[in-house]
């Protein structure tokens, strides 16, 4: 599937409760989602503003305008801008200071429960196998997911 970010963002409001200063308001609009609606792509935009968010999912953003302060309670606050990248896992809490208008592209997923996430590495390390043993000369496949995906302390500064 093919997008554009040029969308049009529809109200996406913050929880009060989250809420720790000014009146930052949200908006967003669903891009893509996977055919098992385990994940999605998200454009989002913020006011200025001070909150807390709670994520119910593993969710990587990349800043593609504006600024934020992120304070995960573990690494020291880290101020992002555009070009900059990073993961929360879910249930982190981070509380997030939006400095100036922010734009981010967010793509969420669920993780699958754990037995049917054991099941789906037992069968994809036996396709490898048996790609090497029935196909040597073949060149290796890429991975799917990248390994040791970390926190917020993992950030990509461009």
């Amino acid at each position: 599937m093919i997008g554009s970010i040029a969308v049009d963002l529809k109200p996406s409001p913050i929880n009060p409760a989250w809420i720790r200063a000014g009146t930052p308001t949200a908006r967003n609009a669903v891009l893509s989602n996977s055919r098992d609606r385990a994940s999605c792509t998200v454009v989002w935009d913020c006011t200025p503003g001070e909150f807390e968010w709670h994520y119910d999912s593993d969710e990587t953003i990349h800043i593609l305008e504006g600024s934020v302060v992120l304070d995960d309670g573990v690494a020291p606050p880290r101020r992002l801008g555009p070009g900059d990248v990073v993961l929360f896992p879910q249930g982190a809490v981070v509380k997030w200071k939006v400095e100036s208008h922010l734009r981010k592209l967010a793509f969420f997923h669920r993780s699958l429960p754990a037995p049917i996430a054991l099941v789906s590495r037992v069968v994809a390390k036996a396709k490898s196998v048996l790609r090497r043993i029935l196909l040597p000369n073949a060149k290796p496949q890429a991975a799917s997911m990248a390994p040791g995906m970390g926190d917020l302390a993992e950030v990509s500064h461009n």
